[in-house]
């Protein structure tokens, strides 16, 4: 029985099909026939320029380098074919510096075709399925495959086997300031601490709220508290004070509609509408003028 049958692939639909059909392989360096593996000159293979992930600890790869100097190299690299003795990588990044480092003249390769779409959408769903990304590069990873690849979220949802709404969660992050997701991608905090911060209203709250993390170490749990102190109290950020859900729900189903409602101690504020195209505004504006 075939064992792709019994259980669905690890790295995702996308990667792993391509990588799977023979009709993407080319005869390799020594004429092998297509889905062997090859050793080819560390020297003639770029990185992969579409590769979202930039950043590689070196205690990492120095572990990994330790591991292929004992070990060699347990997982080819797979790479396609550019002409004159030169190669691209689609996948393996960390493989293939850790080897520069080993000091190595030669590697295991699989030896593919892969036009410039596919080579991004490879190196972003393979990108996706390692485990020691952090939240903002899933993000970006996730925003690139819907806009550079354009892929419906159902769509992305299929390849990678991720639920809408955890693409969904991951993408909002990218709605935080520059600052939290830099301290997110350097793992100041975690992913519950930001979908908490994303739930205030203002780039001003968000930004206090952070700091406030930072210096006193809050727990995940502990911000949710605050912020919903906060809220009810009329103490959060710019001192907003608490309002009706039942309204704000009311309003959003009448005009079916996001909006934002913020508030000084004083009573004074703002109410905003968000609209999706200009069909979508001229509909609300009809709506607030009652026409």
């Amino acid at each position: 029985m075939n064992s792709n049958s019994q259980k669905k692939p690890a790295l995702g639909r996308g990667l792993s099909s391509l990588l799977q059909n023979t009709n993407t392989d080319v005869t390799s360096v020594n004429n092998s026939p297509a889905g062997s593996i090859s050793e080819i000159p560390l020297s003639s293979i770029e990185p992969n320029p579409f590769n979202p992930r930039t950043h590689f600890e070196k205690e990492g790869l120095f572990d990994l380098r330790e591991s292929i100097i004992e070990h060699g190299i347990i997982q080819p690299l797979t790479v396609r074919k550019m002409g004159n003795d030169k190669y691209q990588l689609i996948s393996g990044e960390r493989r293939y510096r850790a080897s520069q480092l080993a000091g190595l003249e030669k590697v295991p390769v699989y030896i593919r075709i892969a036009n410039d779409q596919n080579m991004l959408e490879l190196a972003l769903v393979e990108n996706i399925q390692r485990e020691d990304l952090n939240a903002i590069e899933i993000a970006l990873s996730y925003e690139r495959l819907l806009s550079e690849c354009e892929l419906t979220q159902d769509q992305l949802s299929d390849k990678i086997s991720k639920s809408r709404s955890n693409i969904a969660n991951y993408i909002r992050l990218l709605k935080l300031p520059a600052k939290i997701q830099l301290g997110l991608k350097n793992r100041l905090i975690s992913m519950g601490h930001a979908r908490a911060l994303l739930s205030l209203n203002t780039e001003d709250e968000q930004l206090e709220m952070y700091q406030e993390i930072i210096n006193s170490e809050l727990s995940v749990r502990e911000i949710e508290t605050s912020i919903r102190t906060k809220k009810n109290s009329g103490t959060s950020g710019r001192k907003a004070i608490s309002f009706d859900r039942k309204t704000k729900s009311e309003i959003i189903s009448f005009y079916d509609s996001d909006v934002s409602i913020s508030s000084n101690q004083n009573g004074a504020g703002k109410l905003s509408f968000k609209f999706e195209s200009k069909e979508d505004l001229d509909r609300l504006v009809k709506l607030l003028l009652n026409k």
